[in-house]
């Protein structure tokens, strides 16, 4: 087991651990070893507010405190980088970051690139000419509906320290955004489903210059770019900018790019095709 891989994947935002474990059992039966993260204040660190629960108290849930107030993306990486040095005891790392996990994979790339042997972004945020935050005014976002968080948005995100969503609304319209987003593809029951695993804090740091893509670290760790074709929150569109401005920052490593088919959760519900992706992967 010692030349096998382990594969170490970092979720995304209001996300956690417990997404992956549909992929982990996939991953499993293909003979890989697999460490999900929980970020700080993610998991069972994260706040559930009592009036978060039903009969919920809106009112009283937009001023309670999160544990996950002041977490930032050093932080995150800082959490990501443990896990690495222990996995790296026992052969190869591969680091596999979905969505907005993939600033905090790109942060850890820069710092400590010897404790990863491949990176591979699952439509996932890879900052490069831009911050991470500032993607969300250029053109390949235009199309993007971010109605939905706004409307099952919950205080005020200065005030507070953090962002917090309602993602236990009963509100048709908004869990219809919700759904189109996310996960169109997917049956209700399994939209609903993986909508209950979403926590309802998430920090607010994403990064700064700083925290994008380096050439001289993250650029010289052989890297994958998994597209997935009918994502709608991180649209194709976008996920091949960033695929081109790292193939410019380091046109001697590129990316090797993949595509699978489907939205942004369905790769982790039905997670068949994902594993044996990552698998071929794992030979490289």
């Amino acid at each position: 087991m010692q030349n096998q891989p382990t594969f170490v994947l970092v979720h995304g935002a209001f996300a956690n651990s417990f997404s992956f474990a549909p992929l982990q059992a996939e991953l499993a039966l293909l003979g890989h070893r697999s460490a999900a993260v929980d970020l700080p204040g993610h998991g069972f660190e994260a706040t559930f507010p009592a009036p978060y629960q039903a009969p919920q108290d809106l009112d009283a849930l937009a001023s309670e405190r999160g544990s996950i107030t002041g977490v930032t993306l050093a932080d995150n990486a800082a959490r990501v980088i443990e896990v690495l040095e222990r996995a790296k005891r026992n052969g190869p790392t591969v680091l596999v970051a979905h969505s907005r996990g993939g600033a905090t994979c790109t942060a850890v790339a820069n710092a400590r690139p010897e404790l990863i042997d491949r990176i591979v972004y699952v439509s996932a945020w890879c900052p490069v000419e831009l911050e991470a935050n500032d993607y969300y005014a250029e053109p390949e976002m235009a199309d993007v509906d971010q109605g939905a968080l706004a409307a099952a948005l919950v205080g005020n995100p200065a005030e507070l320290g953090l962002l917090r969503v309602n993602f236990r609304t009963a509100e048709a319209a908004t869990l219809a955004a919700f759904k189109q987003a996310f996960a169109a593809d997917l049956t209700d029951d399994e939209f609903r489903t993986f909508l209950n695993t979403f926590q309802p804090d998430e920090n607010l740091d994403m990064g700064t210059s700083a925290d994008r893509a380096q050439a001289a670290t993250w650029g010289r760790i052989p890297r994958t770019y998994v597209r997935l074709a009918a994502d709608a929150s991180l649209p194709p569109a976008v996920q091949d900018r960033m695929i081109r401005e790292g193939d410019a920052l380091t046109p001697d490593n590129p990316f090797d790019v993949r595509t699978l088919e489907g939205s942004h959760l369905r790769w982790l519900v039905r997670p068949k095709p994902a594993a044996e992706l990552l698998a071929g992967l794992a030979k490289l």
